[in-house]
């Protein structure tokens, strides 16, 4: 089992990597502070499209968009695999994503992903994005 570190990553590269690695067939893979990974763009653009992708559809009939980062997240490598093909959703079980990090990972080797840092750029992090949809967390 693989456990990355998401604070300070650009979300999209860091799903990719994932998403590439749980297909390639690693076991299972763990994100901790999935709140702290970062979106890049101007801040009124990213707020907009997270806010219209919440609204989109009906209440009854979805389609439904998280609200907690850790979901965000979750969605994302959901949006990079082919979940709706048997080894996509084979995939996707083996992966889960948490909000700070848990006491079953507090003694485990956390890994920095090799991926660019967004320090630096702008953007916002999946905490932010949250709490401006409403999340409770």
């Amino acid at each position: 089992m693989k456990v990355y570190d998401a604070e300070n990553r650009v979300l999209g590269r860091m799903a990719s990597l994932i998403a590439k690695e749980l297909l390639e067939g690693e076991e299972e893979i763990r994100v901790v502070n999935a709140e702290k990974a970062f979106i890049t763009g101007k801040k009124n653009n990213i707020f907009d499209k997270y806010r219209e992708n919440r609204e989109r559809g009906k209440q009854m009939n979805g389609p439904y968009f998280p609200r907690r980062p850790e979901r965000i997240f979750k969605r994302t490598v959901r949006g990079m695999l082919p979940y709706q093909q048997p080894r996509g959703r084979k995939a996707f079980k083996r992966f889960r994503a948490y909000i700070g990090v848990p006491d079953e990972f507090g003694d485990e080797n956390i890994l920095e992903p090799e991926v660019k840092s967004s320090r630096g750029k702008i953007g916002v992090t999946l905490s932010e994005v949250s709490k401006y949809l409403g999340a409770e967390f």
